[in-house]
């Protein structure tokens, strides 16, 4: 790229660049302005020697087929002056990822809106077959008026150098922005930086797993679509595998969207308003009170200060009055010989005013000579005898106790004398003293009663411990295949079997075929197996399952499945078929399960077919990546 692009520089003769906003593997991405529409827009920039010159010009042409209002549009692309560029449209707004460092993860239902917006889009976008290949919580942003709107679609995953983005891995990243908005991680396919979804055993943690008070609605959603482990299936007649599908159980669960948009404006307003409040808030003082003007008509003081006021120097003036003088002498602005008087409204030493309704006359309440004598003091209340007397009997309420050391009945419990006092604690009479009649039998009894139970208690546990029945018997099979919730009418295993491998989705679409028979012949020591994968299986792998096909012979009713299975857990789903199948799209599995080692899987209900399909969703991973073994297969009708 010509080092010489700077700010002010024309490009194609008709955009000025303005400003520099990011840099990064040998790319610049700039805010421009269009001399000829005069209007502002963003522009990317790469040297045209770069080997994603032609991937993003391609990606800018594959954009702008994409008839949707919530795209930031590719306005234009070209070679010119030795560099690639790719014209959008400019918008400004708060990306997701900025959202949640300011305010937290968002409300369910905002959340929920959001992303069903972000879903119409890719839904309308997949249509046409374009996909938009990294869609990230950087390239999601809510303009001022309130609107979703999403950039870099397609452009963005050419200039980090990306493959053309995959159907798939948009719906995965789809997944990952609900997750995101709601727990304010992200657990999508494409690199974000927003902080990574926690993990146990390999698994992604559901959101209330992460951040309680979320609807188990959501919770399931994101499972089904980002967790590598989850069956991919339909939810509430929605297929959870498209954006399409996304999109319509988002829109059940926001229900009418009226007032999102304006209540994000006013969030926007509302968070701008406070942060302006912070950055000019200045202390404020109150205004300061203006002086009294002095009532230059008053000749008389009240109370001690009753002599007229004529001369400052006079003798007759007293002390106070004269320091009142002499201060407002020291005013600034005063005349000299102005004599100021104090205000006849303010209470002095001599007392409270009177006023008389009748003649309007005011005088003034006399100070006592002699300050009052302070009242008598309280009188303590005689102390109550500790052993005082019964009026009827003479005798004391409360008696003494034969002391616990010397057996003499002079102890007394509160008597600190003794130094063995244990407290307040009320002493019965010797009348009192005496045992209920029966009561120490019925003691006797609960306690034998409670010995009974918990013998029988270690003995229940103890048997239960060694894998019998709470008698000690040993367990029979039929009920505990019914306590575990499989029917208790015995099955009858199918033996004509015949397995082949089924991977529709391969290229060429078969997986280890001369393995397959393996799976059926009886012998739990050979196994069937996949290729080893660098990714899992699911929305974002290569595939979305592999499997086996089990060919009965003839249609039977179907109503177990037995695998054995080697390493870890593996997802299974089982479909019954009368045909064989060509692919799993379309087909409700008969039961979805997470299986390891050797388990038996009751189909939901029984079903009648000839092809039962094993397709495995999730693989175990080992060294080197992802493979799935089957040792066994067997159906029981």
């Amino acid at each position: 790229m010509p080092n010489s692009i700077r700010p002010g520089d024309v490009l194609a003769d008709r955009y000025r660049l303005v400003d520099l906003l990011a840099e990064s593997e040998g790319g610049r991405f700039w805010r421009a302005h269009d001399e000829v529409l005069q209007r502002h827009v963003a522009l990317h920039v790469i040297d045209a020697d770069d080997e994603r010159a032609p991937g993003l010009l391609e990606a800018a042409r594959q954009s702008a087929t994409v008839p949707d209002r919530r795209l930031l549009r590719v306005l234009d692309a070209d070679q010119v002056d030795g560099v690639t560029y790719v014209v959008n449209e400019w918008g400004s707004g708060h990306s997701l990822d900025v959202m949640l460092a300011d305010e937290g993860p968002l409300a369910t239902r905002r959340a929920a809106w959001l992303v069903s917006e972000v879903a119409a889009s890719l839904a309308a976008a997949h249509a046409v077959g374009v996909a938009h290949g990294r869609l990230v919580p950087e390239n999601v942003i809510v303009d001022r008026s309130g609107s979703v709107r999403i950039i870099g679609f397609s452009v963005d995953a050419a200039l980090h150098g990306l493959p053309p983005g995959r159907v798939s891995t948009d719906v995965a990243d789809l997944g990952g922005l609900l997750y995101c908005a709601l727990t304010g991680r992200w657990p999508g396919v494409s690199r974000s930086n927003v902080p990574a979804a926690p993990q146990e055993h390999g698994r992604l943690l559901r959101p209330r797993q992460v951040r309680a008070g979320i609807p188990r609605t959501l919770d399931l959603l994101c499972d089904a679509v980002v967790n590598p482990y989850a069956v991919p299936s339909s939810r509430d007649g929605h297929d959870l595998t498209t954006a399409q599908g996304i999109r319509d159980a988002l829109t059940d669960f926001v229900g009418d969207p009226s007032g999102m948009a304006e209540a994000e404006v006013t969030s926007r307003e509302r968070r701008e308003g406070s942060r302006g409040q912070e950055t000019t808030r200045m202390p404020v003082l109150p205004p300061l009170p203006e002086m009294p003007e002095p009532e230059p008509e008053a000749e008389e003081v009240p109370g001690p200060v009753s002599a007229p006021v004529t001369d400052p120097v006079d003798e007759s003036v007293p002390d106070d009055a004269a320091a009142i003088t002499a201060t407002h002498d020291q005013l600034p602005g005063s005349a000299p010989d102005a004599v100021p008087t104090p205000s006849v409204d303010l209470p002095t030493q001599a007392g409270l005013p009177i006023f008389d309704d009748a003649t309007d006359d005011v005088s003034w309440l006399s100070a006592r000579a002699e300050k009052a004598p302070p009242p008598p003091p309280f009188e303590p209340h005689p102390e109550r005898p500790l052993f005082a007397p019964d009026p009827e009997d003479g005798q004391p309420v409360r008696k003494t106790r034969p002391s616990a050391a010397t057996g003499a009945r002079d102890y007394w419990p509160w008597d600190t004398s003794t130094g063995t006092g244990t407290g307040a604690v009320p002493v019965p009479d010797e009348d009192e003293d005496d045992e209920v009649p029966g009561r120490s039998w019925l003691r006797l009894a609960f306690g034998i009663l409670a010995a009974l139970v918990l013998l029988v208690a270690v003995l229940v546990a103890y048997n239960l411990g060694r894998g019998k029945t709470p008698l000690g018997a040993e367990p029979d099979d039929s009920s505990s295949s019914s306590a575990k919730g499989t029917p208790v009418a015995s099955s009858t295993p199918i033996t004509t079997l015949t397995a082949s491998d089924f991977d529709p989705q391969g290229d060429p679409p078969e997986e280890n075929p001369d393995l397959a028979p393996l799976a059926v012949d009886g012998d739990a020591t050979t196994a069937w197996r996949t290729m080893t994968y660098d990714q899992n299986m699911g929305p974002g792998g290569l595939k979305t399952g592999v499997g086996l096909t089990i060919d009965l012979g003839e249609s039977h009713d179907v109503s177990e499945v037995d695998l054995t299975l080697v390493g870890a857990a593996t997802g299974v789903s089982i479909y019954v078929t009368d045909t064989a199948p060509t692919g799993v799209r379309g087909l409700t599995p008969a039961a979805s399960v997470t299986a390891a080692a050797r388990q038996r899987v009751p189909l939901d209900e029984p079903v009648t077919g000839r092809y039962v399909t094993v397709w495995l969703t999730s693989l175990p991973q080992i060294a080197g990546g992802y493979r799935g073994e089957i040792a066994e297969v067997g159906v029981r009708g």
